[in-house]
C-alpha cells in the first residue's frame, strides 16, 4: 500500500474536499507573490514611462535638437570671450562645461513640460494604475538621457574649442555628468511638475531650481576641475564624485517624498 503524498493526505483529512495549493503548508500566499511582483511592476512602470517620453522626442527631435543648440552656441560665444590670442583660460573650462548644461537642461526640462501641457498627457498619466513615484522617476529618467546626450556634445566642442584635456581621466568624468544629470532631472523634474499649470512657469523655473542646485554645481565644477588641472588631482575628484552620489540620493528620497503632493491640483 502506497503512502499517500502530502497532498492527498490534506485532501483526505478535509473529508475528501478539494483544497487549493495556497491553503496547503508552506504554499505561497497571494500577498507573498504580489510582494515579489509589486518591484517588477514598478520597474516596468518607470521604463514605460521612461519609453514613451524618448519615443516621442525620437519622433519630433525638438528637444534635443533645441538642446544641442543652444548648448553649442554658448560654447562657442565662451571661445570668444576665454579664447585669446595668447592662449585659453584654462580655468574657466569646468565653468563653461556645467553653465552650458545647467542652461541648456532648463531649456529641455521646460520644453518637455510644455509638451505635457499642450496635450494633457500629465493628467492621463496620473490616472493610470502607476504609482505617480513610477511617474515621476521615469520622466526623471528620459530627462536624464536627454541631457546626458547633449553632454555628448559639449564636452568634445570644449575639447576642441578651449584645448582642454577633459579626456584625460574619462572615467571618473563621465561619472560626474551622469551624477550630475541625474541630480540635474529629479530635482527639476518635481519643480518643473509643480509649476506645470502656472502662466509664469518659464520665469519661476529657474528662479526656484538653480537654488537648490547650486551645490551641485560646486561640485560637479570642482571635480572636473580637479580632472583638468596640471597636475591632476584623482582623490579630489572622486571626492567631488561621492558628494554628487549623496546629493542624488538625499533629492531622490526628498522628490520621491514630496512629487504626488506637488502634482495633485
Amino acid at each position: 500500500m502506497s503512502t499517500p503524498t502530502p497532498p492527498e493526505a490534506a485532501r483526505r483529512a478535509a473529508g475528501g474536499a478539494a483544497i487549493a495549493p495556497d491553503a496547503l503548508p508552506g504554499a505561497p500566499s497571494d500577498g507573498a507573490r504580489s510582494a515579489r511582483t509589486a518591484p517588477v511592476s514598478f520597474v516596468r512602470h518607470v521604463g514605460a514611462v521612461a519609453w514613451k517620453d524618448l519615443r516621442v522626442e525620437l519622433r519630433s527631435r525638438e528637444i534635443v535638437y533645441t538642446m544641442a543648440f543652444f548648448a553649442a552656441l554658448l560654447v562657442v560665444i565662451f571661445s570668444f570671450a576665454f579664447v585669446k590670442d595668447q592662449g585659453v583660460v584654462a580655468e574657466a573650462t569646468p565653468g563653461i562645461v556645467w553653465t552650458t548644461i545647467a542652461f541648456a537642461g532648463t531649456v529641455g526640462l521646460g520644453r518637455a513640460f510644455d509638451r505635457e501641457r499642450e496635450g494633457d498627457t500629465m493628467r492621463a498619466l496620473l490616472l493610470t494604475p502607476a504609482s505617480r513615484l513610477s511617474v515621476f522617476l521615469g520622466k526623471s529618467v528620459a530627462i536624464t538621457v536627454l541631457i546626458a546626450a547633449v553632454s555628448l556634445v559639449v564636452v568634445p566642442l570644449v575639447t576642441l574649442l578651449f584645448g582642454a584635456p577633459l579626456f584625460a581621466h574619462p572615467l571618473p568624468l563621465l561619472i560626474l555628468l551622469v551624477l550630475g544629470a541625474l541630480g540635474f532631472s529629479l530635482v527639476g523634474t518635481a519643480f518643473a511638475a509643480m509649476l506645470l499649470r502656472v502662466r509664469s512657469r518659464d520665469v519661476l523655473l529657474p528662479v526656484v531650481l538653480y537654488p537648490i542646485l547650486v551645490p551641485m554645481f560646486i561640485a560637479g565644477t570642482k571635480g572636473t576641475a580637479a580632472l583638468v588641472a596640471d597636475v591632476p588631482d584623482l582623490a579630489a575628484a572622486w571626492y567631488w564624485v561621492q558628494f554628487l552620489g549623496i546629493f542624488d540620493a538625499a533629492f531622490l528620497v526628498v522628490s520621491m517624498w514630496t512629487f504626488e503632493s506637488l502634482v495633485i491640483e
